[in-house]
């Protein structure tokens, strides 16, 4: 945990969930930027915050929780991201009632007075939103991004200017900058190209033919990204995807689009899947991809949005896919791979089988030898591998 002092005060703010061997903060200097905006200087007057207030792609609260006394809506595509912003609002004794939490899937707010905005990592999500904001903003709104240097892009700023307004950049500060946008008359007032499908083709293993459905933000949304593709390629080498007697329970752990669940329940003919990720975007694409290629079994398909197998009972799944993610924001780290490994051998029934598949490099064999005892390369090429470890 880390105190950030603001012209609102000091601030206690943590990650999600809260790890004493994470040195990552809550906030950067793009969301220090921005406040110290807000709060006026001696060159340019305070934003009035009187109005209704949205900010969207809060990463851990930070924004929200500071500007809690103006009863902000929160906007985000991430479960943990909530999370964080719940448990930060409590340890600063704000009223959690002050604060509307929606998801990227909800209906924003018809009237936004002041939308400020932490730029995403992916363009496409910041497209789909600006698209899904746009109809709540008026002459009077106040726009306001900020983001790190690295993240804001020509491409980024071009997004303001087609779906918002004119827009313009301030100074660096700390490798931060802002963004100002004056809604006004502008050209594009679609509703985005968001979802977009595509059909797997015969190079995809055991998803040869299968339809995706990608929401705006999934990883790879416009083509099946190389390290899903091997996955595929090999996935059947679970003896639990191989024909046999009896029900056979999987999990799609972090599912993004939900590609792999599919394929697996296709192999496995009666199998029940669950399909589970902490982005909102992601849970919504399995969804759809499921019941395109599977209307008759969607029925015994689950769809959860949460941290990891939080909600999965213990001892009830037969096997679970999963390909970790490696980067949280920026931050490159391994902490959300060795939560899912843990996550998955508490939720693993006896005998049951965890594959993964990642960079060769992240050597994950080494963390699922400690865990399971055990832990086996099925498949591999000079960048990939598929590993399998076994519930004794």
């Amino acid at each position: 945990m880390n105190r950030l002092p603001t012209p609102w005060g000091v601030s206690e703010l943590a990650r999600f969930p809260e790890d004493p061997r994470d040195t990552l903060r809550a906030w950067d200097a793009a969301d220090e930027y921005l406040l110290r905006h807000l709060a006026g200087t001696a060159e340019v007057p305070p934003v009035d915050l009187g109005g209704s207030v949205v900010i969207l792609g809060d990463r851990w609260g930070a924004l929200t929780t500071v500007l809690a006394g103006h009863r902000p809506a929160q906007i985000t595509d991430s479960y943990l991201g909530q999370r964080a912003t719940r448990a930060n609002l409590a340890r600063n004794g704000a009223d959690p009632d002050a604060v509307t939490l929606l998801s990227t899937r909800d209906t924003p707010p018809d009237r936004i007075d002041v939308l400020l905005i932490r730029v995403p990592k992916s363009l496409a999500l910041l497209e789909d939103q600006l698209h899904r904001l746009a109809p709540g903003l008026h002459e009077g709104t106040v726009v306001v991004g900020t983001g790190m240097v690295k993240e804001i892009h020509t491409s980024t700023l071009r997004l303001f200017e087609r779906i918002v307004g004119p827009t313009r950049t301030s100074l660096a500060e700390k490798k931060a900058r802002l963004i100002f946008c004056t809604p006004g008359q502008v050209r594009d007032r679609s509703a985005g190209p968001w979802p977009v499908t595509y059909t797997l083709d015969a190079d995809a293993g055991a998803g040869s033919g299968v339809t995706v459905t990608n929401h705006a933000g999934i990883f790879c949304a416009e083509r099946l990204d190389i390290g899903t593709r091997f996955f595929l390629q090999h996935l059947t080498r679970s003896r639990h995807l191989a024909p046999g007697p009896g029900p056979t329970r999987i999990l799609d752990l972090g599912c993004g689009n939900g590609v792999v669940g599919t394929a697996a329940a296709l192999a496995r003919p009666g199998a029940e899947v669950v399909f589970a990720d902490e982005s909102f975007q992601a849970v919504a694409s399995a969804e759809a991809t499921c019941r395109a290629n599977l209307p008759g079994a969607a029925g015994k398909a689950e769809f959860l949005v949460g941290d990891g197998t939080a909600g999965i009972p213990g001892e009830s799944v037969d096997l679970v896919l999963n390909n970790p993610p490696f980067h949280s924001h920026q931050a490159t780290t391994d902490a959300t791979a060795r939560r899912m490994f843990a996550g998955a051998r508490d939720v693993l029934r006896p005998g049951g089988e965890l594959l993964v598949v990642g960079n060769r490099h992240l050597g994950y064999h080494v963390r699922l030898r400690r865990l399971f005892g055990n832990c086996e390369v099925i498949a591999g090429d000079p960048k990939f591998v598929v590993l399998r470890a076994v519930k004794r």
